[in-house]
């Protein structure tokens, strides 16, 4: 029975990551289709991050965590991923369209929080094969080293 449970629990928290990313895929190509006849300056920026950022990468990482973590998260666990995630994408979003890159800092902050947390539940061997572990890892290393340079564009880019 527990180990009904965990799949559960698995197949939850990876469906929720998928929803959301999807919300965020959708939004993105709203604003994306737009972008030019209302020449949103940051537009174009604003619907790839939309996509690639908060929709994709969310989507992968919720799905990798469930299938590779040696044991699911807690429900705790998952809903500060999920808030720190889709609160520190708004907070990107916001800050580099208004031009206030503290809000960008902040959001970064957030997606820092959510990416350790993501990196904590699958530690180690992990589950599932050697080459997804490494997939994982690659792509979680890939964005936490995207955030500083965004930060830093960011700040270079503020008025």
């Amino acid at each position: 029975m527990a180990g009904m449970n965990s799949e559960r629990m698995r197949g939850t928290s990876a469906g929720t990551f998928r929803a959301i990313g999807t919300a965020w895929i959708i939004s993105g190509g709203l604003v994306a289709a737009v972008t030019g006849p209302l020449r949103l300056e940051h537009g174009s920026w604003a619907a790839a991050y939309q996509v690639l950022v908060a929709g994709i990468a969310q989507s992968a990482l919720g799905a990798a965590q469930s299938a590779l973590a040696p044991q699911p998260p807690s429900r705790a666990t998952v809903v500060t991923e999920l808030v720190a995630w889709n609160l520190g994408s708004v907070a990107v979003l916001a800050g580099t369209v208004l031009g206030a890159p503290l809000i960008v800092d902040a959001g970064g902050v957030l997606l820092v929080v959510a990416l350790a947390l993501l990196i904590r539940t699958v530690r180690g061997k992990g589950e599932g094969p050697a080459w997804a572990l490494w997939m994982y890892r690659i792509l979680l290393v890939v964005i936490l080293t995207s955030i500083p340079i965004g930060l830093t564009l960011a700040h270079l880019r503020a008025p």
